[in-house]
């Protein structure tokens, strides 16, 4: 698999794999996931070369770093490139009062509490360390300071304020020190990580679903941002949850929620044009991101082996330029957007 070098401050920087694995699916996201399965899954992602894997305490309150944690065992620690994220603690609670409740499952008994200050980054990086069994993490990405997670404007500012104040000082000095090679935000909305790029000295953004086949917003000022300063941008969510996947068919999810009219409207016409080039919707969709400079990898996770790898197989298709250029021309995709 194709690999791309992010080195943006001099350490030697980070080679990742354009197909990475986001392991959210596998802390029990929506369904559950036996360990067997889990394991298989990871197996899945290493056979079709991915090198790269993410993750967070956040998936399935932990789970998803245990489970990390016998399938890094077995390989050699400097094959793969590891991120997770920082943010928030998990605390043991009873089962009723666990978060995420009907949307992780079967998960252990866990409350997150937010903490974005330098002690709660701290404190994080040594229980994602023990959780993973491992004695180092690339990449580390403070989560979900956003409008998103906290529900306003104003909550995900005093959450930045916090961050900024002294989480922010934690990441930098683990960075200097050379205890991670880069950190940066994992974020659900591009504003959001602009707001960051701005304010501080960050290596690399971990962006949920908003730089797509279906979205391009980002490339108002955001991602020309990261391209003069060198940041690096992980692409999370290539599908915008499923309906780039699925279709504009009945059901089909859009951020996390049935997808409305005008969005299953533009993704039918996407689709559409994506048809009279032999393209399928799905191949497309993965590939687009990869097309900026600034984006390292994508990372569309999944449940079992048989979609790693279709995941993989997606990036082997051979797309026309025309199909690109069609797609400007009946403004469904930014004229900006680089297609070549």
């Amino acid at each position: 698999m194709k690999t791309r070098h992010f080195d943006r401050i001099g350490n030697g920087g980070i080679s990742f794999t354009e197909l990475g694995f986001g392991t959210a699916p596998l802390g029990n996201l929506y369904r559950v996931v036996s360990d067997d399965d889990a394991n298989a899954t990871l197996e899945a992602a290493w056979q079709v070369g991915c090198r790269y894997y993410d993750t967070a305490p956040l998936y399935g309150l932990g789970l998803s770093e245990t489970r990390l944690n016998p399938f890094l065992r077995s390989k050699k620690r400097d094959d793969y490139v590891l991120s997770t994220k920082v943010g928030r603690i998990m605390r043991a609670c009873p089962p009723e009062q666990r978060t995420g409740i009907g949307k992780f499952f079967d998960t252990p008994s866990r409350r997150e509490v937010y903490d974005y200050s330098y002690d709660g980054v701290m404190r994080s990086f040594e229980a994602s360390l023990e959780r993973l069994g491992v004695d180092r993490i690339d990449i580390l990405f403070v989560h979900d300071v956003d409008v998103f997670t906290h529900g306003s404007k104003e909550a995900s500012d005093q959450r930045i304020e916090e961050f900024m104040r002294s989480g922010y000082y934690g990441l930098l000095a683990l960075r200097d020190q050379g205890v991670i090679r880069a950190f940066g935000g994992g974020i659900n909305e591009w504003p959001v990580a602009q707001t960051l790029a701005e304010r501080g000295d960050f290596d690399l953004f971990l962006l949920a679903g908003r730089y797509t086949l279906l979205e391009q917003e980002a490339l108002q000022s955001f991602l020309p941002l990261c391209q003069k300063r060198g940041i690096g941008i992980v692409l999370g969510g290539p599908y915008n949850s499923g309906i780039l996947a699925t279709g504009p068919k009945p059901g089909a999810y859009y951020n996390y929620s049935e997808a409305p009219q005008d969005i299953l409207d533009r993704v039918t016409r996407i689709e559409a044009v994506c048809k009279r080039h032999g393209v399928r919707l799905i191949e497309a969709a993965l590939q687009f991101p990869l097309l900026h400079p600034s984006v390292a990898s994508v990372i569309p996770g999944g449940q079992r082996p048989s979609e790693v790898e279709s995941n993989r197989s997606l990036l082997d298709a051979k797309l026309p330029s025309a199909l690109w250029a069609d797609l400007k021309k009946e403004g469904l995709m930014r004229a900006d957007a680089p297609t070549a």
